[in-house]
């Protein structure tokens, strides 16, 4: 079931990743690089509660990051909760696992990223 889950995360994630490099990088190559590392972080390490799948609980949130060049996760900020306490627990300690993410693209300082975090059943 966590396997169809980690799918189903990281194609919404593709899906929509917003982001702002307030150093643009030269290329889209490494950014689109990083980004997938990004994917694989978060996939990784989010992780779905068991009273949640009991319950068959789903919900989706968006979490603004400011993140340094080294992947150091600087502030983070919950732009949407999923409405459901048990989901909604889970957010500062996905943060906590991620930080720090991959290194910047070479030539971006930092970058706020916006990344939709969704906990679905198949």
């Amino acid at each position: 079931m966590l396997k169809k889950f980690n799918a189903l995360f990281a194609a919404v994630i593709a899906a929509g990743f917003v982001f702002g490099a307030f150093t643009a990088p030269a290329s889209a190559a490494p950014l689109d690089d990083w980004r997938h590392a990004v994917m694989k972080s978060v996939a990784k390490h989010q992780r779905y509660p068991r009273a949640a799948v009991a319950r068959e609980i789903e919900g989706s949130a968006k979490v603004k990051l400011i993140i340094a060049a080294d992947g150091t996760i600087t502030s983070s900020q919950i732009l949407k909760e999923t409405g459901q306490s048990i989901l909604d627990r889970e957010i500062p300690k996905l943060i906590e696992h991620l930080n720090p993410l991959p290194a910047l693209p070479a030539g971006t300082k930092e970058m706020a990223l916006v990344l939709p975090l969704t906990w679905a059943l198949k």
